[in-house]
């Protein structure tokens, strides 16, 4: 039996931190410091980085001055990142979604021939929605009522209609009369740097090299100006003006019936995209209790959701949760300090703008190429010994790229799956809400 003396000895006598940055995050509760987050807020910046000259050059394509989307993107996600982290104190870095920027451009505005301005309000609509849903609790009941299967076809969906524009702007397919697409021509400069910036981030990510996708957009772009294809313009600049975006928004436009499928594409892949990469954060973490609970889920999905409100108000696609995140928490991140450390980078990243508008397409296109595949692997998660469950998921991912839209791809999809539930007499498997949703689907395409 030991004595009180040496009972005494254990006890850890070391006054706890009471600094700001411990009151505000709870930096000892997580079991981190404060050169741990910040070291982990610089890995999920860089991993993501990429996304500053991504999302301009897509947004160029609808229309919008590039500057200007420059700088929506990276206040956009800076503001998410300080509302992640100061709200929920969760080490998650948000910026403007891949996948939704492409249908916002390709789709809503190229396909469907809206506006940039009303194509901007549907995104402001979806995200009032997402955050009514979250306050609530019929997110979880929709969230609950989408089968499994659909909720993967979606992502993976997705995924192959941001790899076809990738390889539509790499200039790797091109447009045939006789056979619809074909492979470009690779002896030309721009779809063979596109071809090789995908396979170097590929083989930079399986070495797990730091900020492979970033690296690798600079390589392309430093060959693309040996070559004579790039003008260098400088490195650091005043930030350009947000005017052309600031408030640009036509909410007016969105009451339109044909915009519904629009409102729903933007919401169903952005609430079930943020729902999968929360949750799979919180796992890597720490943030699951004994009980199965995730610590603050219910404040990282609001801040989610009021993110994409605040990046239509700057002029971007729907603002949502990135799974590089988890290269951040790999790193240590456990607290919104994290998320505080991507967001000042992201402020930052404004004053270089040169460098931001000499990123050719064919550097970016890569990246898309390669997001692409990522976003596919949801693939695996799909019931395919079900006939029911495999068909209507496989129409879903099909039928995105091939209709050139995520909002028809999701349509006949849910379609697709009411249909054969119900002839195969499985109708009990079919929620009261997915009912409601294959009627508003039927009817769009009966009478638009």
């Amino acid at each position: 039996m030991e004595s009180p003396k040496s009972e005494a000895t254990t006890l850890d006598l070391t006054p706890p931190r009471t600094g700001l940055l411990e009151r505000v995050f709870k930096l000892s509760l997580h079991g981190t410091t404060v050169r741990t987050e910040l070291l982990a807020g610089l890995t999920t910046f860089i991993t993501m980085a990429y996304i500053i000259f991504v999302n301009p050059n897509i947004m160029a394509d609808a229309g919008i001055d590039h500057g200007a989307a420059f700088v929506a993107t990276c206040i956009a996600a800076a503001l998410g990142c300080l509302l992640m982290g100061l709200y929920a104190n969760w080490p998650v870095g948000l910026a403007p979604g891949m996948g939704l920027n492409a249908f916002f451009t390709y789709t809503v505005v190229g396909t469907m021939g809206y506006s940039w301005q009303t194509a901007l309000g549907a995104v402001f609509i979806s995200g009032l929605i997402f955050m009514f849903l979250t306050l609530s609790r019929i997110r979880e009941w929709l969230l609950n009522s989408i089968p499994v299967s659909l909720r993967f076809a979606m992502g993976a969906g997705v995924g192959l209609f941001l790899g076809i524009i990738g390889l539509k702007t790499a200039g790797i397919v091109v447009a045939s009369p006789a056979t619809l697409i074909k492979l470009g021509s690779l002896r030309e400069p721009g779809p063979l740097l596109a071809a090789i910036c995908f396979l170097m981030i590929a083989v930079l990510s399986y070495h797990r090299v730091f900020g492979a996708i970033l690296i690798s957009i600079i390589a392309v772009t430093l060959a693309g100006w040996g070559l004579g294809l790039v003008q260098y313009s400088g490195i650091f600049s005043t930030p350009p003006s947000l005017a052309p975006t600031w408030l640009a928004m036509d909410v007016k436009g969105v009451f339109n019936v044909s915009m519904i499928s629009v409102v729903l594409a933007f919401l169903f892949v952005h609430m079930f995209d943020t729902a999968g990469t929360l949750m799979g954060v919180a796992q890597r973490a720490g943030l699951v209790k004994p009980d199965g609970k995730i610590e603050n889920l219910s404040k990282a999905m609001k801040a989610d959701s009021a993110s994409s409100v605040f990046g239509a108000l700057v002029g971007v696609p729907p603002v949502t949760s990135y799974v590089e995140s988890a290269a951040g928490v790999a790193a240590g991140g456990r607290t919104g300090l994290t998320a505080v450390t991507v967001g000042v980078l992201f402020i930052v990243a404004m004053f270089f703008a040169p460098l931001a508008g000499m990123i050719p397409a064919y550097a970016t296109a890569g990246a898309l190429i390669y997001v692409a595949m990522l976003m596919m692997g949801g693939m695996a998660h799909i019931n395919w010994d079900e006939a029911t469950d495999s068909i209507p998921a496989i129409v879903t991912v099909i039928m995105m790229p091939l209709t050139f839209s995520v909002a028809d791809g999701i349509a006949l999809g849910f379609i697709t799956y009411v249909v054969l539930k119900v002839g195969t007499g499985k109708h009990k498997e079919i929620s009261i809400s997915l009912y409601a949703l294959c009627v508003i689907f039927v009817a769009k395409f009966v009478f638009l």
